[in-house]
């Protein structure tokens, strides 16, 4: 919860300044200090090269073996519909609905061996490494802290912006309930990222009700000023510029002399969201048409579009989730008409998505420090089901990474004549979340506290892949 500390006064509105505004998971003012804000600002991270990270999760659990990890001579009940192409990684193929991500293959690493036990649709084990049981819905404050949280922790970033972002909006909020992943966990919800919202408008029904997606259009937004005492996200006019809203109410607060009581930790935290780059990034305006069109008119186009222009920030680490609205799609969770969803829908979005942001980062000399990864919670079964589609796996998924000090034209890991299991080189989410770290020059084996205060791995015990590290 996000309050001004200070003794109550009333805006002209009749909204409490006591109790202003709660700014997505970025707890900015009561119990916010940022205790490592300046202090481990130059601790760690002189050796990485990925200064900052963008993990675009393809929430539901992808299809390794309908895009990344095609078994061709497999059975026609195992390797399905889609055959597989040639990329620029000579004797690597992938889907053949991928033909931009297929002409950058000889510049990323692609891993086919990512393995856990953590059967949920949440990217707890992939955000965190730790894979010790299924969620709780929702988020639990017992949670371990993600990576974007320990950036925050240690100082991450610059004076006027986030350590962590998670766009456009919190996981699970397009079913209404908080998915685990991208917080602070045991350390607090002020470690938790800045979490952008959004309001995806849907032109048409779907078809059918379930796995027939419709596209959803819009742009995320900085946060809405969802839990004030008199004024809710109901009579929120999203129509109306969000950045316009927040100006008027940083105004009133940042005279206020409860803002002037608040320690220099707690206003910086203030500053930093009142802060035009933060702001800006989100402002597309100024983007061309030609932009526009090349990232996709939608939300994920958008979303990714955002996503670039708080790279170029200098953000450390940003989560893109590709969520579930409702009926109007179910993301990668196919357990229908997998193979429909992924040629009409999903692939066309990935395919054009990824390619737009790396050219981009390419062409402003950013690609080097820059570590991007594509991957989902987990993987889809080998077999196919009676509805045409599969069902969850975990015991092998993928994880496609360009970029901040990764190997290039690399491909680690072999399965199985499945890809149900890892034959060679498995890779477990805590070495897996261990490798980003040293990426980013954060020490894997660095311990937190846990709410009872003992020592916990912010890797949870896993070691680095160094195989996949340049």
């Amino acid at each position: 919860m996000l309050k001004v500390l200070g003794r109550a006064k009333t805006l002209c509105d009749g909204v409490s300044r006591r109790e202003l505004m709660q700014v997505g998971g970025l707890s900015l003012f009561g119990g916010m200090t940022l205790p490592r804000m300046l202090r481990a600002a130059g601790e760690t991270g002189a050796n990485g090269r990925a200064r900052s990270v963008l993990l675009f999760n393809l929430l539901g659990g992808p299809s390794q073996m309908d895009m990344f990890d095609m078994k061709p001579a497999a059975p026609k009940e195992v390797r399905g519909q889609f055959k597989p192409i040639a990329t620029s990684l000579p004797g690597a193929q992938i889907c053949e609905h991928m033909p931009n991500i297929a002409r950058w293959m000889h510049r990323a690493t692609l891993i086919r061996t990512v393995t856990h036990k953590y059967n949920s649709h949440d990217p707890t084990a992939i955000m965190t490494g730790w894979d010790g049981g299924n969620a709780r819905l929702p988020a639990q404050p017992t949670d371990p802290p993600d990576i974007g949280a320990i950036c925050e922790y240690l100082g991450r970033g610059s004076n006027d912006m986030p350590a962590a972002i998670c766009l456009p909006n919190f996981p699970g909020e397009g079913q209404k309930y908080r998915r685990g992943g991208p917080y602070g966990g045991f350390l607090g919800s002020q470690y938790d990222p800045l979490f952008s919202v959004c309001d995806p408008k849907f032109g048409r029904e779907p078809t059918q009700k379930d796995y027939y997606p419709v596209m959803p259009i819009g742009d995320p937004m900085m946060p809405a000023l969802d839990s004030l005492p008199s004024m809710t996200a109901d009579r929120l006019d999203r129509r109306k510029s969000i950045l316009d809203q927040l100006d008027r109410e940083f105004e009133t607060v940042r005279t206020s002399t409860a803002v002037e009581r608040l320690d220099g930790f707690q206003r910086r935290a203030f500053d930093m969201l009142c802060s035009s780059k933060t702001r800006d990034a989100f402002d597309l305006s100024g983007e061309s048409k030609a932009t526009r069109d090349r990232y996709g008119r939608h939300l994920w186009g958008s979303t990714m579009l955002v996503a670039r222009r708080l790279l170029e920030h200098r953000v450390p680490f940003i989560s893109v989730h590709q969520d579930i609205y409702k009926h109007y799609g179910h993301a990668y969770d196919m357990h229908a008409n997998n193979f429909g969803m992924l040629k009409d829908h999903n692939l066309p979005i990935l395919d054009r998505v990824i390619p737009a942001l790396l050219e981009d980062l390419d062409s402003r000399g950013l690609l080097d420090s820059t570590l991007v990864i594509v991957m989902g919670e987990m993987g889809r079964t080998p077999r196919i089901n009676a509805k045409a589609g599969r069902d969850h796996w975990p015991q092998c998924g993928f994880s496609l990474m360009i970029g901040g000090g990764v190997k290039e034209g690399h491909v680690h890991g072999k399965t199985d004549k499945q890809a149900a299991y890892p034959v060679t080189h498995p890779v477990k989410v805590a070495d897996f979340v261990a490798t980003i770290y040293q990426l980013m020059g954060i020490d894997p084996h660095m311990t937190v506290n846990d709410r009872r205060g003992r020592p916990v791995r912010v890797a949870h015990g896993g070691d680095p892949v160094f195989e996949v590290i340049s």
